[in-house]
């Protein structure tokens, strides 16, 4: 059994331990603000970009004439945002069986990058080659400069080696303090994408008009989209690994409350038998004076 000092011991470290904890979950829950804040920044310019494209298409009539060729040649490639950090539970290893099983249903050659060391680590385990690794930021401030990269490397990809079709996979916060794996085809614009948007109705009564030239207008704006579903994916990845590690702390939390309650309990038995053995002793000692003296 534990002595009196030990329990202290294994108490205060406890204590301290809960200490450590509460400070992350506040971290994890500040951060998880931010990176939701710059998503939630981005919704509207977003919808801008996109009319945007939808002007050009409804300009060029082009909703129902065009069709999604795919050529099962040309390799995909597939950009997976993962985390670096630990305490997030199985993030990287749910992400990577989604990515994996998803790959496999499209049957094509793929290139994968990636966004952080492990799932690159866990992708290669499943026999995937990853081709790219970049680096996942640090704040919010740094996901615009790993963007700037992604970009000129699907551009290259685009200009220099013939790749036409790119995916995005990442983790996007659920309900609750969950987080489900998804993905999306960045390019080209499908037809379901089209699809999904040819119904939306024009902000104004006056009907779009491209100015300027129609293919370097389509050009920006499509750079302009890809940016900010890059961006989106990245801070929703970033959001659901801060979920992850909140939802660990809250139940890290939980069982340090439990131990200490056992710590404490545990304690105050072992301190009340230590006075009680002392009580019971200095009784005992003056029970034996008070008979010695009425035998003399």
């Amino acid at each position: 059994m534990d002595s009196l000092e030990n329990l202290r011991r294994k108490i205060g470290s406890a204590a301290e331990l809960e200490s450590v904890v509460r400070t992350m979950k506040a971290m994890a829950a500040s951060n998880i603000g931010q990176y939701e804040m710059a998503t939630l920044a981005l919704d509207e310019y977003f919808h801008t970009v996109t009319l945007g494209i939808q002007a050009y298409f409804k300009q060029q009539h082009s909703y129902y004439s065009e069709t999604d060729p795919v050529d099962p040649a040309k390799p995909v490639v597939a950009i997976v945002f993962g985390s670096d950090q630990g305490l997030v539970g199985a993030f990287n290893e749910t992400l990577s069986a989604f990515t994996s099983d998803s790959l496999h249903k499209l049957q094509r050659n793929t290139e994968v990058w990636t966004v952080g060391e492990r799932i690159k680590d866990s992708l290669t385990g499943s026999g995937w080659k990853v081709a790219k690794l970049f680096s996942i930021p640090n704040s919010v401030n740094a996901i615009t400069p790993l963007i700037g990269q992604i970009l000129g490397d699907i551009e290259y990809a685009q200009e220099k080696e013939g790749f036409s079709e790119f995916h995005i996979f990442h983790n996007r916060p659920g309900e609750g303090a969950g987080y489900e794996p998804v993905f999306q085809q960045l390019l080209p614009l499908n037809r379901a994408w089209k699809e999904s948007r040819k119904n939306e109705k024009w902000p104004t009564k006056q009907l779009p008009v491209v100015v300027g030239g129609m293919h370097p207008a389509l050009e920006a704006l499509i750079r302009e989209y890809i940016f900010v579903s890059i961006y989106r994916a990245c801070a929703e990845s970033m959001a659901s690994e801060n979920e992850s590690r909140l939802a660990a702390m809250q139940r890290a939390e939980k069982n340090i409350d439990d131990l200490l309650d056992d710590l404490n309990n545990t304690y105050n038995r072992l301190r009340q038998s230590s006075i009680d053995e002392e009580l019971f002793d200095v009784v005992s000692g003056f029970e034996a004076l008070t008979a010695s003296k009425k035998t003399h």
